[in-house]
């Protein structure tokens, strides 16, 4: 049993921990968004990541579900509960570090070097676990369908924003790649000798648009062409082309996925061209559900940071797969600012937010708000229950 002393001794030697280390933290957080590396690239990242954990004890596994840029560093060994802060460190294509994955990776590491000063007062364990290519790569999808997640008893992260939030639902997800073949051609001299591909593409954009009226209003379909044909005056052979397709649960995101495929496949009879489509495994992003006594508690513990957030953001939201953790463990996905309001994530200003002073200061609060409910959820075994009575409810 630990008394209210030794519980305000625990927390402030948390902070304390978060408070000397925090030069070092942001130089690794300005250091990965220096670096920026792709989905399942993430080298630098994890290298630098999972040395920072070995150097202060933790053990590491490197490498872990068959994913070279995984991780996890385990600390504590008394029974008790497992919790679970949870890193990400890839960056986009083209903007780099637009979504601050570089901050959410290192206040995961902030909050696990905090906790290793006391775990071994505490019943339980904790582990920092490395997911890499979050940005469409689904790395906790196969890290969740390969087991990693098995034997946590909740599991947090946090993820920059334009503002403060205590989470919000994000929308299932799955992304599709289309490949259309057709036969090339002189495009002037004998068109009606070719078959072309592109135009399955854009037969494929203009059925789409058309299904749009008949979709609920919570669904997005966006894509890009990847390949459009290689030159004007030759009727284009090949074309290639990648959708999302999302809504606000798993099965509407199904059905609706379905119906795009109708539409892709409409376009090949149409334009007589021939249809390969690929659903990947880890492109399907599960809707976040966030645990109500877990984010009550984060919330708690902002506000004891000084630190003020709205119940969900005020704006609109995207996917993530942290959603698929969600669907077997109880977490929490929290927001804090670091830019101006309007600010998006997926913009050259937010990837400025990411390595500005501001952003810092999100990631060392992020780190003790992580820090603390951990320690909530590790000496309280009544919020554990109630957490895990509505991840069970959900």
């Amino acid at each position: 049993m630990i008394t209210p002393e030794k519980y305000a001794e625990l927390e402030r030697r948390i902070l304390d921990a978060v408070a000397r280390d925090a030069e070092e933290l942001i130089q690794v957080s300005l250091t990965i968004h220096a670096n920026p590396e792709l989905q399942y690239e993430e080298r630098k990242a994890a290298a630098l990541l999972t040395d920072k954990l070995a150097a202060r004890g933790f053990e590491v596994e490197r490498g872990v579900a068959g994913i070279e840029t995984a991780f996890v560093g385990h600390a504590g060994d008394n029974d008790g509960p497992t919790v679970a802060i949870v890193a990400e460190y890839d960056a986009l294509r083209g903007l780099g570090h637009a979504c601050g994955h570089n901050l959410i990776g290192t206040a995961a590491l902030g909050a696990a070097w905090a906790l290793n000063e006391v775990i071994a007062e505490l019943p339980g364990r904790i582990r920092m676990i490395g997911t890499p290519a979050e940005e469409g790569g689904g790395g906790k999808v196969l890290m969740v369908n390969r087991g990693v997640f098995k034997g946590i008893d909740a599991a947090m992260m946090f993820h920059p924003l334009d503002e403060n939030a205590l989470g919000s639902a994000t929308l299932a997800s799955n992304r599709i790649r289309l490949e259309f073949h057709g036969k090339a051609s002189h495009a002037a001299a004998a068109p009606e000798a070719g078959i072309n591909a592109l135009d399955a593409v854009i037969q494929t954009y203009n059925a789409v648009n058309a299904l749009r009226q008949h979709l609920r209003s919570d669904v997005r379909i966006h894509g890009v062409i990847t390949n459009g044909g290689q030159a004007a005056n030759i009727v284009p052979e090949y074309a290639s082309a990648e959708f999302s397709v999302r809504a606000a649960d798993r099965p509407y995101a199904d059905e609706t996925l379905a119906k795009f495929i109708r539409c892709a496949e409409a376009a090949a009879l149409a334009t007589g061209a021939r249809l390969v489509y690929e659903v990947r495994e880890a492109s399907k992003y599960d809707n976040m559900r966030n645990n109500p006594a877990m984010a009550r508690t984060f919330g708690e513990r902002l506000t004891g940071l000084g630190v003020v957030a709205n119940p969900r953001p005020s704006g609109g939201f995207g996917s993530t797969d942290m959603g698929n953790v969600s669907l077997v463990v109880p977490s929490i996905h929290p927001y804090l600012k670091i830019a101006e309001a309007g600010i998006q994530c997926h913009t050259n200003g937010f990837r400025e937010a990411a390595a500005s002073p501001e952003g810092q200061i999100a990631m060392l609060n992020a780190a003790r708000a992580m820090a603390l409910t951990t320690l909530d959820l590790l000496v309280r075994p009544e919020l554990l229950a109630e957490a895990k009575r509505e991840f069970a409810a959900a």
